[in-house]
């Protein structure tokens, strides 16, 4: 690993978190050097290394459930305690917040060093399933339709899947996460989880837009959107506008 030359840390939900959370820990495995956020060459600070990392639906976040509680930040509480991984989390965060608070990435973003791409859907379906509605929130199954099929949602419902794309939106675009040149952005309005592991949503027929290519945002697709952050072509800050406008998703649900 020491003779690389380009290194990319990747991984898709819990894959995308832990390659948030162990991102500066994956570039130390390069070089001694401390990172610099925003050389003119896009890297990570690491020599003759380029040390990136890239999360595809990792951007978890500490919302409020139907129910008015945190199912998911009760969640992260006890894999925190049952896996000991306190010592492990990022210590720019635990020097300021609680461990469970630390395992969401966007309490992390902004003091990751090394240079982060981060893919999501607005519309995250595991979290919407799993944390926003999930059945011991949703004890008479009001949700049920809503959250396995998008177009059941009634008004309330959407207006709710709005407030948490503002939410996600939110905490991408504040602190030093958003100001940084060398991090990239690819939020789109999509019903989906992990978009970089097939063709369908990575790089199929992006180019010309037309019916059943991958997601875009102004007729830019996943792939060349990491493409050109990775390499340096072009900065990456791709922020969709809210559902139903984009004619280009792979929903699934």
């Amino acid at each position: 690993m020491a003779s690389a030359d380009q290194a990319l840390l990747t991984g898709c939900s819990a894959g995308g978190l832990a390659a948030i959370l162990h991102c500066d820990q994956f570039r130390a495995f390069f070089s001694p050097q401390p990172p610099t956020q925003d050389d003119d060459s896009g890297g990570a600070g690491t020599g003759t290394t380029v040390v990136k990392c890239l999360a595809d639906a990792g951007l978890f976040l500490d919302a409020y459930d139907v129910s008015g509680g945190r199912t998911l930040r009760s969640y992260f509480s006890d894999i925190v305690a049952m896996q000991g991984v306190a010592p492990n989390l990022p210590p720019a965060c635990t020097a300021r917040l609680d461990t469970t608070s630390c395992f969401f990435p966007e309490n992390v973003i902004d003091g990751v060093q090394t240079p982060v791409f981060l893919l999501n859907a607005a519309y995250d379906a595991w979290q919407i399933q799993e944390s926003l509605a999930p059945s011991g929130a949703d004890p008479g199954g009001g949700w049920r339709a809503c959250k396995s099929n998008r177009s059941a949602c009634n008004a309330s419902q959407i207006k709710f899947l709005q407030d948490f794309r503002e939410q996600m939106v939110a905490a991408v675009s504040k602190g030093g996460f958003s100001g940084s040149r060398s991090n990239g952005l690819f939020i789109n309005s999509c019903f989906a989880h992990c978009q970089s592991e097939l063709p369908a949503t990575w790089n199929w027929n992006w180019n010309n837009n037309a019916a059943g290519a991958s997601p875009a945002i102004q007729n830019k697709g996943i792939e060349k959107s990491v493409g050109d952050w990775y390499f340096g072509r072009a900065q990456v800050k791709a922020i969709d506008c809210p559902y139903p406008c984009d004619g280009t998703c792979r929903h699934i649900i």
